[in-house]
């Protein structure tokens, strides 16, 4: 099947809330981020990062101030589709501790937008979704390997 831009498939979109402690930024998340884009894995729309002080105040900071804690991201310095605004700003602020630092993203899952276009040429549609947390998938695993016998 072949996708017009009105009806082109697209993967799932995530937001997710990265929290780190301010001490012991290494720039490896970052790496690892340009390469899922750059290998086509994800497509980033938006990456704000922001630091809660020790004594409550938030600023979202700048991706290119060279030496400050966001400049490893800087690669992604005008990612912004405008799905990310003050509203997320102060949950993301409001879910941190004092003394972090914390990356929000929103992110396509590219690598799923050929299923989901499979789905759609087949008449399907997604009725339900949801993600398990990867402690518990690890868990799960474990357990499953613990009671399994031993050949």
């Amino acid at each position: 099947m072949t996708t017009t831009p009105e009806t082109e498939a697209h993967g799932p979109v995530d937001f997710v809330l990265l929290e780190f402690p301010t001490a012991g930024l290494t720039g490896r998340v970052s790496e690892e981020l340009v390469r899922l884009v750059e290998q086509g894995v994800i497509r980033l729309f938006d990456l704000l990062v922001v630091m809660k002080n020790e004594d409550g105040t938030v600023e979202v900071l700048e991706l290119t101030d060279p030496g400050g804690p966001a400049e490893a991201f800087s690669y992604f310095d005008g990612a912004q589709s405008g799905l990310l605004g003050d509203e997320e700003i102060s949950e993301a602020a409001e879910a941190i501790l004092p003394g972090s630092v914390a990356a929000l993203i929103v992110y396509e899952n590219i690598w799923a937008a050929p299923f989901v276009d499979a789905v759609r040429d087949s008449g399907g549609e997604l009725v339900a979704s949801t993600r398990i947390p990867a402690p518990e998938v690890m868990a799960a695993l474990e357990a499953l390997e613990a009671d399994s016998p031993v050949s």
